[in-house]
């Protein structure tokens, strides 16, 4: 990839309609820089639809270079899909961020990590593993990266912080924005001795839609992902969801039948998550996978072979009838419907789901 510059990346990342995989297929035609200097048919010409090209065509040169000013003011990296600091792991999953915010040390994206997550209304024991869990893990070397929420992930990240290794908080805000507001010095402390990350420009606020997203990164970035405490419709579940989907370790700690934040890891171990009772029992699996086939994507989640594009159409289809024509569980069918939504290639409606016209 011919360089390109931040100020070219973030006028692409301003541009609604257009993703990673768009970008990447640009590349095959033109040098990215040149797309600026074209007219709106042109653009047109190259395959991109008349909304995207208008975007490009008229880029707000004015608002680039106040985000690239403000992000040097406040010390946050930007760092895009093609350069070479953009952690090789990322790339490997369904659409994967084209822009990372970082604030701290950005090594630690490319060293061995483990997510740790789980409820935000966690009980005191489980506060207790998370933060004991993830000190061990520092302690053996792992990046212990998390959501910076309140309950395991506030737990995990200080755990991580006592331990021998630092801390990744990829967060569903901008990455200037602290949130909740009861993590204000846990923060700082990330900020200073591990690594704050999000895909939003700096000064967004949180948002129900961000979380989600912001899951499919934890588990990217991650060697595995482990489940502490958890409701049985939570978003630990749906980090654990793209954790499976790219091809990740899942681990889960099992807790009592009569409580409910025990659900969701039963819920995952009947699933095939590893039932994990201490440290070694994740280490000894992510001790043995094979680096160079870690994070391989299955050829049918592309876009063009992908079986859930394929079977739905414009009418509204519920999940179970996805997976029956899919063949596919129903865990990966409501996984990939997430990445689609994300990709703007179909909508959630009452009763399913429907492909949209620009997908």
């Amino acid at each position: 990839m011919e360089h390109l510059s931040l100020r070219d990346a973030v006028a692409l990342y301003l541009c609604h309609g257009i993703g990673v995989s768009t970008i990447i297929a640009l590349t095959q035609k033109i040098k990215l820089p040149d797309l600026f200097t074209l007219s709106k048919s042109a653009l047109c010409q190259l395959g991109l639809n008349d909304n995207v090209a208008q975007q490009i065509h008229r880029t707000d040169w004015g608002k680039v270079e106040r985000i690239l000013v403000h992000c040097t003011t406040l010390n946050i990296q930007i760092i895009h899909y093609f350069d070479a600091c953009y952690p090789e792991l990322l790339t490997h999953i369904s659409s994967p961020p084209w822009l990372l915010f970082c604030r701290g040390d950005s090594t630690l994206l490319h060293q061995p990590q483990i997510a740790i997550v789980g409820s935000r209304s966690a009980s005191r024991m489980g506060m207790d593993i998370g933060y004991d869990f993830a000190k061990q893990l520092g302690d053996a070397n792992f990046v212990i990266t998390s959501g910076m929420a309140r309950g395991i992930d506030g737990a995990a990240h200080n755990g991580a912080l006592h331990s021998a290794q630092k801390t990744i908080a990829v967060l569903g805000t901008g990455a200037d924005v602290i949130y909740p507001k009861r993590h204000d010095e846990l923060y700082w402390r990330i900020v200073e001795q591990g690594l704050i990350v999000s895909e939003f420009l700096p000064g967004t606020k949180p948002h129900g839609t961000h979380f989600p997203r912001r899951n499919r990164i934890i588990s990217g970035l991650s060697l595995g992902v482990l489940l502490v405490e958890a409701e049985i419709k939570s978003g630990s579940l749906v980090t654990a969801r793209y954790a499976i989907e790219q091809n990740k370790e899942v681990f889960a700690i099992p807790g009592s039948i009569r409580h409910s934040l025990s659900e969701g890891c039963h819920f995952l171990i009947k699933q095939g998550a590893k039932l994990t009772e201490n440290v070694s029992d994740i280490i000894e699996e992510v001790s043995f996978l094979p680096e160079n086939s870690l994070y391989i994507i299955e050829s049918e989640t592309k876009q063009e072979t992908c079986p859930i594009l394929h079977n739905l159409g414009y009418e509204v289809t519920d999940v179970d009838t996805l997976a029956q024509r899919t063949q596919w569980p129903v865990e990966q069918v409501l996984a990939r419907l997430l990445d689609l939504e994300l990709e703007d290639k179909v909508e959630r409606v009452l009763n399913g789901y429907i492909k949209l016209a620009r997908g």
